[in-house]
Order: structure tokens, then C-alpha cells, then sequence
């Protein structure tokens, strides 16, 4: 049975609400006013709260507050003999998640107070769902940079500072970003991701801050950028050093005035975003090449955070190896799978130039191409020749752009063949684009065995 708990200082409204909610078989607490239903938050957990807006003492708006910061997730409609769109409005602001007028009508009560908790019920069991997925996607390991890491997250993410993560691609980023908005005051509000390499010089502008329609060719509706879809939340500005210099200015102008201008639109929009950033390069050296802003570097350094390459934290790959094992098993299905010391050994070993990432691939191939219970190591050296092939380059005189490109093409031959020659998979642990990779790959003439060129 769920329990709702009325805070209303009308005896009648008391007393109808009672009826109504009684009788579909609802469990109903009173409260008089503001305190005694803070109180009775207290000693209670009930589903959903109806909340009167008038009320003396502290009025409803003042107890919604304090319940969203007892609680995200508590469903509150406010309800009001006084209703204004302007409280309204603020009520959604706060966290309501409906406003019923007075006098109070039974059917609309009733589809209120189902929807709400419906609403919860799906929060829930998203949040649960979250939790499932994002349990292989925690930062794992013990050794003193990550404890670093993580000492640092700790004391940042209640806060609103701006953090820019640096390290190389692969190294997890954006776990650390999600780890700073996951254990800030902003957790249960959006993170949104804007991959700043990913997106075309050209949109950059309309992807962060939206359009209105008509506002280019190909406008054909009102767009909300990123900088509103967080609003709120955080905003994870991912490879910052690639975005061009007049995106950074609208970044800048947005982060210093809290307020965004769509594409083709006249009216400053407010918003409450915090910032974090990461980038794969040196912004020092890109300011000096007049890449990169000075004053927007400033803006986003306020707390720098390095994340280390896995081959400077070697003691944590055999803990990531045997995390990798697991997730890979349970998300395909299969019986579970171990690895010996000596092999988490061997692994650890290695100098893995697309760090966590390229370690996760690896680990995934181990698991699905070993035939027994135990990974099989061997596997990842058996499926490449690109050892023997550096050594005959080293060995041969040719000029240095050809050494270049033809130790290019062995690389990624390698790659290629790791990933079983899916374009994909190794485009994405080269951190490169598809249509970029086939270009190399026609450019070198490398294609499987057996199949010619296109």
C-alpha cells in the first residue's frame, strides 16, 4: 500500500483529501503546516507528498526546498486556493512535479497522484538500471595516481569549480568527469557529453547553444543546444583543444555571464551549468600557436586534474584485466572466465599506447577467442606479424617519409588485425574517424586476406 502524506492547513481539504485517496486504497498522513510535515518526513518515507502553498509558518515553496534537499527523488504536487503561473512556474523550478488549483477535483487528483507515482517508478528502476550498467564504468584501481584521482574528485566535485582533466586518449576521462558529477549536489540533475572533435567546425556553435528554426539552411526546427540540456547539471566539454576559436568565445562569454544566445535567435537565455572539461593536448603550447584561448584556458583550469597513461600505473592492469573479464562474460552471456597471475603478469608487461581503452578491447578479444575457462595470453601475439616487420624496416635503407608511412602501415595493419579487421572497433581504439581509417587503408592497399581492394 502506498503512503502519501498531506501537508494542508484547511481542515476540510484534510478531510476530502482523505476520502478521495482513502478510498483508492491509499495510506494518507496529515500534517497542519510546514514544520510538523518536515517532521513527519522524518519519521516516515511516504511515496508522494501533497503540499498546500499557503500555509503559516514557512510556506510550501520553503518545505519543497527542504525536501529536495533531504531528497531528489520524493514526488511533490503543490496545491494552492491562490494559484499564479508565476508560483507556478517557481514550483517547477524548485522540483514539483505537478500544480493542482482549488477547489480540488477528485478525477484530476486522482490521475495526478498516478502519474507521479508512475514517475517514480520509472526514475527508479532507471536509476537502478544506471547503477547495473555504470558498475563497469567506476575508475578502477590502487596505485597512487588513482588514489590521487580520486582524493582530488572528492574534494572538488561538492563544489561548483571547474575542472579540466588532461591525459592522454584512452586513459578515461570522462570517468573522472562522471565521477565529479556523480558525487557532486548536481547528481540528480543531467550529465550531458559534447564531444568537441567529433562535431564539424560549422555545428559546433548550433550543437552548444542550439538554433531557431529557419536560423540556417537545414534549420528546419528550433534546436536546444547543450549549454540548456544541462542546465542544472554538468556540462562535459570532451577534447576542448579541438574546438575552434570562435566556439571558444561563445563558451567563454556563456560561462562568465551564465547566459546563451541560440543560433539566429535575439534573447539571452539563462542557465545553471557546471563546466568540466578534458583535453589529449599540451593547451600551454596551443595558446602559444594561437590555438586556444588564454582567457577560456583560465576560465576552465580552476582545478587541473591529470589522468596518468596505464603504462605509469602498471600494479592496477591486473585488477582492470580481471574487471574487463567479468563485464565482458556477463554482458555476452558466457560462463564465467579467469586469468592466471602469470598472465595478468604478462599483460602488465606491456606498454599499451591506447591505454584503458585499447587494454578493454584486448581484454574482450582474450575473452572471446580463448576456448577454455582460462584466458589464453598467447592469443593477442599469435594474431599479428607487426614485430618481425618493424625489425625489417629498422633493417632497410629507405628515406624517413617512407619509413614513415610504411611503419604507419604496419601499425595499422596490426590494428586491424587485432580487431579482427573490423573498421570500427579499430577506428575507435585509434581514436580516429571510420572514413579517415579506410582513407589509410586504401592509401596502404590494406585489406583482409583474400579480399581485394575496393
Amino acid at each position: 500500500m502506498k503512503t502519501i502524506l498531506v501537508i494542508d492547513d484547511e481542515q476540510s481539504i484534510r478531510d476530502s483529501l482523505k476520502m478521495i485517496l482513502e478510498y483508492e486504497r491509499y495510506e494518507v498522513l496529515f500534517a497542519s503546516d510546514g514544520e510538523s510535515g518536515l517532521r513527519a518526513l522524518e519519521q516516515h518515507t511516504p511515496a508522494l507528498v501533497l503540499l498546500d502553498v499557503k500555509m503559516p509558518g514557512i510556506d510550501g515553496l520553503e518545505v519543497l526546498q527542504r525536501i529536495r534537499q533531504r531528497s531528489a527523488d520524493l514526488p511533490v504536487v503543490m496545491i494552492s486556493g491562490h494559484g499564479t503561473i508565476e508560483t507556478a512556474v517557481e514550483a517547477t523550478k524548485r522540483g514539483a512535479f505537478d500544480f493542482l488549483p482549488k477547489p480540488l477535483d477528485r478525477d484530476k487528483i486522482l490521475v495526478t497522484v498516478r502519474n507521479a507515482l508512475q514517475a517514480a517508478r520509472l526514475s527508479g528502476d532507471l536509476k537502478r538500471l544506471q547503477e547495473h550498467v555504470e558498475g563497469g564504468r567506476k575508475i578502477l584501481g590502487n596505485s597512487a595516481a588513482i588514489a590521487e584521482i580520486m582524493s582530488v574528485v572528492s574534494r572538488v566535485a561538492p563544489t561548483d569549480a571547474r575542472v579540466l582533466i588532461t591525459g592522454e586518449n584512452g586513459t578515461g576521462k570522462e570517468l573522472v568527469a562522471r565521477a565529479v558529477h556523480t558525487a557532486s549536489k548536481r547528481a540528480d540533475k543531467p550529465f550531458v557529453e559534447v564531444n568537441c572533435a567529433a562535431i564539424p567546425a560549422e555545428l559546433i556553435e548550433s550543437e552548444l547553444f542550439g538554433h531557431e528554426k529557419g536560423s540556417f539552411t537545414g534549420a528546419t526546427a528550433q534546436r536546444i543546444g547543450k549549454f540548456e540540456q544541462a542546465d542544472g547539471g554538468t556540462l562535459f566539454l570532451d577534447e576542448i583543444g579541438d574546438m575552434s576559436l570562435q566556439a571558444q568565445a561563445k563558451v567563454l562569454r556563456a560561462l562568465e555571464e551564465q547566459t546563451v544566445e541560440r543560433v539566429g535567435g535575439n534573447k539571452l537565455i539563462k542557465v545553471d551549468v557546471r563546466v568540466l572539461a578534458a583535453t589529449n593536448k599540451d593547451l600551454a603550447a596551443e595558446i602559444k600557436k594561437g590555438m586556444f584561448r588564454n582567457d577560456l584556458y583560465h576560465r576552465l583550469n580552476v582545478i587541473p586534474l591529470h589522468v596518468a597513461p596505464l603504462r605509469e600505473r602498471r600494479d592496477d592492469i591486473p585488477l582492470l584485466v580481471r574487471a574487463f573479464i567479468e563485464e565482458v562474460c556477463e554482458r555476452n552471456g558466457m560462463a564465467r572466465k579467469t586469468i592466471s597471475e602469470e598472465g595478468a603478469r604478462l599483460l602488465s608487461l606491456r606498454e599499451w599506447p591506447g591505454n584503458v581503452r585499447e587494454l578493454r578491447n584486448a581484454v574482450e578479444r582474450l575473452v572471446i577467442l580463448s576456448p577454455g575457462s582460462e584466458i589464453d595470453v598467447s592469443i593477442l601475439d599469435s594474431q599479428t606479424s607487426a614485430p618481425s616487420e618493424v625489425g625489417e624496416l629498422l633493417a632497410t635503407h629507405m628515406t624517413f617519409q617512407d619509413f614513415k608511412d610504411r611503419a604507419e602501415a604496419a601499425f595499422i595493419k596490426r590494428q586491424l588485425e587485432l580487431h579482427r579487421w573490423n573498421v570500427s572497433k579499430t577506428a575507435e581504439a585509434l581514436d580516429i574517424q571510420r572514413s579517415h581509417l579506410y582513407t589509410k587503408m586504401k592509401r596502404y592497399g590494406l585489406a583482409k586476406e583474400g579480399e581485394g581492394e575496393e
